[in-house]
Formats: structure tokens, sequence, C-alpha cells
């Protein structure tokens, strides 16, 4: 989920609802992510400096907390990326084993 939030405030800087919405369409309705996992990864995220977050105004306008990626939290994304790669790489071969 990390991964997936930072990647999607590398693009723009957004509220929680509107992570939630990018994640999910971008996914093809795949991915839903809920308020009960969204808002303590924000808060992880924000403590460990990879996020920030400030208090705006939404189009809708209506107060929300919007979230910015900083640099180190690009730094986290770019190894969590290569992590993901290796991963599925692996992935991929042992389900191609036989």
């Amino acid at each position: 989920l990390d991964m997936l939030i930072l990647r999607t405030l590398s693009l723009r800087d957004l509220h929680g609802y509107g992570i939630v919405q990018f994640i999910l369409q971008s996914s093809d309705n795949e991915l839903l992510v809920e308020e009960g996992s969204l808002y303590p990864a924000l808060q992880r995220l924000e403590l460990n400096g990879w996020i920030d977050g400030v208090w705006g105004v939404t189009s809708n306008n209506r107060r929300a907390r919007i979230y910015k990626i900083t640099a180190a939290g690009r730094k986290q994304l770019a190894v969590e990326t290569r992590q993901y790669a290796k991963l599925t790489l692996a992935i991929a071969r042992v389900m191609g084993a036989g």
C-alpha cells in the first residue's frame, strides 16, 4: 500500500479520498483501499518523512488534508519499486518453472 500511495502522490498532490479514487481507477477497479488501511498508512508515511500533509480546501470546497510526496518519499518509492520488480520477476520464474 505504501508504494501505491507514494506512486499516486508522485503524480499529484491529493487528499485521502482522491488517493483512494486514483488507485481504484488506475487498477481498473481491482484495488479498493479501505479507510481503515489508508489513514494508518498515511500517518506512517508522514512519520517516516516520505509525505507531508497540510490542511487545505478541495475542489468541492471541503476542508481536507492534502498530501504531497517529499524528496525522501521519492527515494523510498524508487527503493520499493525495485523491490517489487525483483519480487514479481522471482514469482514469474517460479510460476514458469516445471
